[in-house]
């Protein structure tokens, strides 16, 4: 007898079976018809025989998850035709004839999430205030490969970032037009469609104090994280973000060329050339307006599989960006040697990879933290964050402020006032004292 069959048989508890992916077929929606979005799929369990302890334990095997698109494709011969539809419409195989790409938009979807009703170049450019020729400029579309061919070329300020732990992180900060222009798409398009109820990061009204929250008292915290979070959701999928939320496919080709970034070949890098290759096709960068929205949208699928999965294993599951945990009672802990195989087959089947050296299993005898709070008893502060801004305050105090303004932050004062009510959020008490010390300051 295993110690889950043990345990089971004290308890009287069933055991949680693997978790099967099943294919979820989506039916195109009537108007004020819930998007499939608005209801997760509960995963099906198949019961398998568990084997005796002197049997080796099968492989467990998952489904392959088809995605089975909501949107209505039109027919190729109306696609081709024979006067140019619109400016910068692809040309056909054939001499003089051009392909019309915006008639499949889907004005179900667009009207569920109020979303405006663009089908060509020029719709987009009137909604975005700019004029068409600024749309393909700011896009590259006369550059080959709709790549900049240098630095001083592109649309984006770039800059390397050392990471804490290895390696480094590449940040793309916009210039100021595009930047405007993907402002408004996130204001007007992203911001009207959901996350899932399990994604915390980016998200209006959650945190990382509602995405730590959960974990609260576990017997367990499993923690995972995905690699190259922003760089793995390319060009590709950000197009298919878009025609999912019902825009025609050549105001989604547009809108995704607005959205991503490849890095021209000539900039210069500190990391190796396997490494630089994966900003060079194009990719969510790190530093855009609409990166953090999109990045939650291309999880969904992965979001609702872990979250189904989860919960058939009796464990909780939350996504903070690219950081993923899990937590739960004692009863699932002999489960994660099967759920942890699980977890990753699903991860590299909705195309993330996940980041090996930063597995961890954490027990509630050690400090759990999940997005840096602490959340064995209740969520707290850590006492290093704690004592790291009360030595901040005290310097500021006798020093000034400026000297502790070492990385040069422009409103330094907002940022203290930022990271007391954090910590007042978690602590009032700690929070309430830093507050005093924060008062004392001679600005």
């Amino acid at each position: 007898m295993g110690w889950f069959d043990f345990l089971r048989k004290i308890f009287g508890f069933g055991r949680a079976e693997s978790t099967q992916s099943t294919q979820t077929v989506v039916e195109a929606p009537a108007p004020q018809t819930a998007p499939p979005q608005a209801s997760e799929p509960v995963e099906k369990r198949e019961p398998k025989p568990r084997p005796s302890n002197n049997e080796p334990r099968p492989d467990v095997h998952l489904r392959a998850l088809d995605y089975v698109p909501s949107t209505v494709p039109t027919p190729p011969d109306r696609e081709i035709v024979s006067e140019k539809p619109y400016r910068f419409a692809v040309p056909a195989p054939r001499t003089g004839e051009f392909l019309d790409l915006s008639r499949d938009s889907d004005e179900r979807w667009l009207e569920y999430y109020g979303l405006p009703r663009l089908k060509t170049p020029d719709d987009l450019a009137d909604w975005l205030g700019v004029t068409t020729g600024t749309l393909a400029w700011l896009t590259h579309r006369f550059r080959e490969g709709h790549r900049p061919t240098d630095a001083h070329d592109s649309h984006y300020h770039y800059s390397w970032i050392a990471k804490r732990s290895e390696g480094w992180r590449l940040i793309e900060a916009p210039k100021s037009k595009l930047k405007e222009v993907q402002t408004k798409i996130l204001r007007g398009i992203l911001d009207s469609v959901p996350a899932h109820s399990s994604a915390h990061g980016f998200v209006p009204g959650r945190s990382i104090v509602s995405n730590a929250t959960p974990h609260t008292g576990s017997k367990f915290i499993l923690k995972m994280d995905l690699e190259d979070f922003y760089p793995s959701v390319k060009y590709s999928r950000v197009v298919a973000i878009y025609r999912s939320l019902g825009f025609s496919r050549e105001v989604s080709l547009w809108l995704a060329r607005l959205s991503v970034s490849a890095l021209p070949w000539s900039l210069k890098s500190p990391v190796a050339a396997h490494e630089y290759v994966t900003y060079t096709a194009h990719h969510l960068p790190q530093g855009a307006p609409t990166s953090p929205a999109l990045a939650n949208l291309s999880a969904y699928g992965l979001d609702i599989r872990l979250a189904g999965m989860a919960n058939a294993y009796r464990i909780r599951y939350t996504r903070y960006a690219d950081d993923l945990t899990f937590s739960g009672p004692g009863l699932s802990i002999p489960a994660l040697n099967e759920f942890i195989p699980l977890t990753k087959k699903i991860i590299r089947e909705e195309r993330f990879s996940m980041n090996r050296r930063k597995l961890k299993v954490i027990r509630n005898s050690q400090r759990q933290t999940v997005t840096g709070v602490v959340v064995n008893e209740k969520p707290n502060v850590s006492r290093k964050e704690f004592d790291q801004v009360k030595a901040i305050l005290y310097n500021c105090i006798k020093h000034g402020p400026q000297s502790q303004n070492r990385a040069e932050i422009v409103n330094f004062a907002e940022h203290l006032r930022g990271r007391i009510a954090h910590i007042s959020q978690l602590n009032p008490r700690r929070g309430a004292k830093l507050m005093r010390m924060y008062s004392q300051i001679g600005w």
